[in-house]
């Protein structure tokens, strides 16, 4: 495949348009499905679970997140934080609890992040904010046995910045034992003139310094102990697959615990959709990452 500098702008939409490369149906179907089925699974899981919901973890009028908590007797619990996708610009914490309904029965706690999306949030607020609340859930639930992360799309390049925190200028450490990155992008530079950053308005340093694939060597410092699961649809873009494909290469050479998982008969929409399901392969590897399985 082709380098993205030399693409045509059309041919650069087209390969980060993830709706377009969907096998189930027309682009603008799938979104709405999407919608609604991650709305359904978040609905059923706060019918399931203890929840307590809109919790601030700082000022700001978007800085609220969402705990799923299980009925267990276990002061020690796994806890997944959840960063949801939209392109920095669509969805919420609303349709972000879907997860939680395998792992409540498995006694683990999920926590859906909201953050300030664009063009109300720029990328420098969302990535702090993020970085900001794995801090205060570290804070409020001090009988963690293990936090993990788990992004999609735009919460997927979230979390990878999540892991490559200097958490120096932080209160705490967070000690993150594993992160699942689903269909992510992690250099930014290639959206600069695409749709994608009309609201977002991202400079080419913006772009550069919340790129994840050039904060590797921070990574490194941050998260050497955790493991490390890049999971990308069979049916993403070559573009979205590439992403994937070359951002586990680079952590990889780097030394670090990292594995690519190729989930087939997936888009870009089914392998996050189907984390409602506790018998999916990647609903399994969470489980099994944190024990539970």
């Amino acid at each position: 495949m082709k380098s993205w500098t030399t693409m045509k702008k059309d041919e650069l939409e087209r390969q980060y348009s993830p709706s377009r490369w969907s096998h189930r149906m027309a682009a603008d179907d799938v979104i709405k499905a999407h919608v609604k089925t991650l709305k359904e699974g978040t609905d059923r899981a706060r019918t399931l679970a203890q929840t307590l919901l809109n919790v601030p973890y700082g000022e700001g009028e978007g800085e609220k997140l969402d705990a799923y908590i299980p009925t267990t007797n276990s002061l020690d619990v796994p806890l997944v934080i959840y960063l949801h996708g939209g392109y920095w610009q669509f969805l919420s914490k609303e349709e972000s609890g879907f997860m939680a309904v395998p792992l409540i029965d498995k006694g683990v706690v999920v926590v859906a992040v909201g953050y300030d999306i664009a063009p109300r949030g720029n990328m420098d607020l969302m990535v702090s904010q993020v970085r900001k609340s794995v801090v205060s859930v570290v804070q409020q639930y001090s009988h963690i046995s293990g936090l993990y992360l788990c992004g999609h799309s735009a919460g997927a390049h979230l979390a990878a910045m999540v892991l490559s925190t200097d958490w120096s200028q932080y209160s705490i450490v967070p000690q993150i034992k594993g992160a699942f990155l689903v269909s992510g992008i992690y250099d930014l530079l290639p959206i600069l003139s695409t749709y994608v950053n009309e609201p977002l308005k991202m400079t080419e340093e913006v772009a550069i310094k919340n790129s994840p694939s050039k904060l590797i060597p921070q990574v490194k410092r941050s998260s050497s102990s955790c493991q490390i699961v890049v999971a990308v649809a069979e049916n993403d873009s070559p573009e979205f697959r590439k992403q994937s494909e070359d951002y586990y290469n680079t952590l990889k050479a780097t030394g670090l615990s990292v594995t690519l998982e190729d989930v087939s008969n997936t888009d870009h929409f089914s392998i996050i959709e189907q984390l409602v399901d506790g018998d999916y392969h990647l609903t399994k590897l969470l489980l099994k990452m944190m024990g539970k399985c």
